[in-house]
């Protein structure tokens, strides 16, 4: 018997016509041979040289900003441009935050240096921000030097290439991937192949929406690839490496923890390219997502309406099309490989240790200190305190990581600083070293090192100023002086906006920013999330309250629901179980009285003014260019 029509139709025409969905269809070629004109890069196993680095595109670059600077350009046109190179226009006129991805958050001494030197000459706050996709952000730097700024960097093989813009954003992972305990092998040279393959690819630079890719090192899921787009994870078949591919995560306002595509697709032959190119294929053609930009048009909210056994279907459909045979998946070509141990130190002459009283170096060993899989050598997680390191501190890591490492570092998506292959003997040395920086804080992923976004400090979509809510709950924790076990391993995160680029969903107290109208006037205000998860493999996004949180009232909030924790739980009870036991109804009933808006006078002023500013709040939040 004849197929019918509709048997006959691809999987992609029926379950786009299932789901009333509209896609287009588009030549999406690929980037042609390595080393032709269409395809100039060139590979190094260089520390921290993984993307390429093309000079035409600063020339180009030079060129199209000067065209805008003299209105022979409008924005429609330079806009993509620049987000293409990780420039983006911040909430102040005339200035731009610039995006440098390190993949994985790798960074070498020499880069450090040139991102000291960049800052000094054009980034009038001084200071370089590590973000939570492990980024560092400079804010503030005039639109006519952004070109000198990249160029500068670039001599260090640094790249902001596609930092921003409806691309492959910056890839994160484990900072501890490759010594860490657990891990089936280093995932590292397949993630920086992925970097390379899709770096510039055609068919990934004006998707509907941005991608979030990670890859992580084990099981503990310390890359969080369940809140990602696209996560890979480790895993060994038969003798083979491969990863288990994770698609359709997010979170904002429709979090989502990305299922499963495939349990195991091999590293080695390149499959894990072409699975996730196949991916990108199909997201790339979905119409009805690039004109819902502005609202919601991740690939999260494709699978979401689809179901992920229907994009499998689809996905299985794509690979195998014509333009899988056009591909050069050649992982051995694209992998970035670095024997670390070969330029670790070699055992220190002599061993350093305090004199006297150990207390805070032995606090220091317990809570920053790792032990690496490799004898000998530990890891050190360096505290950064709201992700900011200023020229100098720049420049005294860099002579750290020069002496007493493999030469090359990582950050995390915590917004601190991994540094890798320190010898156990050296470990002291490295604390003293970092004191002198006011860097050797105690306790990186503990209750005292909050994690925030700009917010309205640089943010265009900010709502409130999270990096200053950020300082002053932090000193209440500090000045809470707490030695409990279990509490310091709460973790507080907040966003100036619903958008979640702090991880606020999946922090066990979050926060994002939000305002109450009180006559004609708004105060600065947060709603908290509570008992979310991202440790131990488990991606779990906490509970919403009802209350509004006037802004000036949250770290009194902070402290009364870990006072309640501390009195009420039972033996060994940790804080997500806590809550899960008794409810989220008596934390908002303990601030109650909190949530209450207040007249509008000389008396309450205070609370009219977000933090670290001095002048009366208003709600003033434009788009993300990106989503436009």
């Amino acid at each position: 018997m004849e197929p019918t029509a509709t048997e006959r139709r691809s999987a992609v025409e029926r379950i786009a016509a299932e789901h009333k969905l509209k896609v287009s269809q588009k030549d999406q070629k690929g980037k042609g041979r390595v080393g032709s004109l269409e395809n100039p890069e060139v590979y190094e196993n260089v520390p921290g040289h993984v993307i390429p680095i093309l000079e035409r595109e600063f020339d180009d670059f030079d060129t199209e900003a000067g065209k805008f600077l003299r209105e022979e350009q409008g924005e429609d046109t330079f806009i993509p441009f620049r987000l293409k190179q990780g420039v983006y226009g911040q909430r102040q006129p005339d200035v731009q935050m610039i995006r440098v991805k390190l993949p994985l958050g790798g960074v070498n001494p020499e880069q450090m240096e040139a991102f000291a030197d960049a800052i000094e000459k054009w980034a009038p706050l001084r200071k370089g921000h590590i973000t939570t996709r492990e980024n560092i952000q400079i804010h503030h730097v005039p639109l006519p030097d952004a070109a000198k700024f990249i160029r500068l960097i670039s001599d260090a093989g640094l790249s902001s290439r596609e930092g921003c813009g409806n691309t492959i954003r910056n890839v994160t992972g484990d900072p501890w991937a490759g010594i860490t305990e657990g891990e089936l092998f280093d995932i590292t040279p397949y993630a920086m192949a992925y970097v390379r393959y899709f770096v510039r690819h055609p068919v990934t630079q004006v998707m509907p929406r941005k991608v979030k890719s990670a890859f992580t090192a084990t099981d503990e899921d310390v890359a969080m690839t369940g809140m990602h787009d696209i996560g890979f994870i480790p895993r060994v078949r038969d003798g083979l490496r491969g990863v288990e591919i994770r698609v359709g995560g997010g979170t904002s306002i429709m979090p989502r923890v990305a299922p499963t595509l495939y349990e195991f697709v091999e590293l080695e032959n390149g499959d894990y390219l072409k699975v996730a190119e196949a991916c990108w294929r199909i997201f790339d053609r979905q119409e009805w997502l690039r004109e819902n930009r502005i609202r919601a048009a991740r690939i999260k909210v494709l699978i979401d309406k689809v179901g992920i056994d229907a994009f499998r279907e689809m996905v299985e459909e794509e690979l195998e099309g014509d333009w899988v045979a056009e591909r050069d998946f050649d992982v051995e070509r694209l992998k970035f490989v670095d024997d670390e141990e070969a330029n670790a130190p070699p055992p220190p002459a002599t061993n350093s240790s305090p004199n006297g009283d150990r207390s805070e170096f032995d606090a220091f060993v317990e809570a920053n200190v790792k032990p690496q899989r490799q004898q000998g050598f530990s890891a050190v997680e360096v505290k950064v305190t709201r992700g900011d390191l200023t020229p100098e501190q720049l420049r005294g890591m860099a002579a750290i990581m020069r002496e007493f490492t493999g030469g090359y570092a990582r950050t995390s998506a915590q917004q601190n600083f991994v540094l890798r292959w320190v010898r156990d003997e050296s470990v002291y040395d490295v604390w003293e070293r970092l004191g002198e920086l006011g860097l050797g804080g105690i306790g990186p992923r503990e209750i005292t090192d909050v994690v925030s976004c700009p917010g309205t400090d640089s943010c265009k979509l900010g709502i409130t100023s999270s990096m200053g809510l950020n300082q002053a709950v932090q000193e209440r924790l500090e000045a809470m002086a707490i030695s409990d076990p279990l509490t310091k391993r709460i973790h507080v995160k907040m966003s100036g906006c619903p958008n979640g680029c702090a991880q606020h969903h999946v922090a066990n107290i979050g926060f994002y920013g939000a305002s109450i109208k009180v006559g004609d006037r708004h105060i600065p205000a947060y709603i908290a999330h509570l008992a979310g998860n991202y440790e131990g493999g488990e991606i779990v996004f906490g509970h919403r309250l009802k209350a509004r949180l006037p802004a000036k009232r949250v770290p009194e909030a902070v402290e009364r629901w870990v006072r309640f924790y501390e009195e009420e739980r039972q033996d060994g009870e940790e804080f997500n179980a806590f809550v899960e036991r008794v409810g989220t109804d008596p934390f908002e009933e303990r601030v109650k009285e909190l949530a209450m808006p207040v007249e509008f006078n000389l008396e309450n002023l205070d609370h009219f003014m977000d933090w670290s500013r001095s002048e009366p709040y208003k709600v003033e939040r434009g788009e993300g260019e990106c989503a436009v």
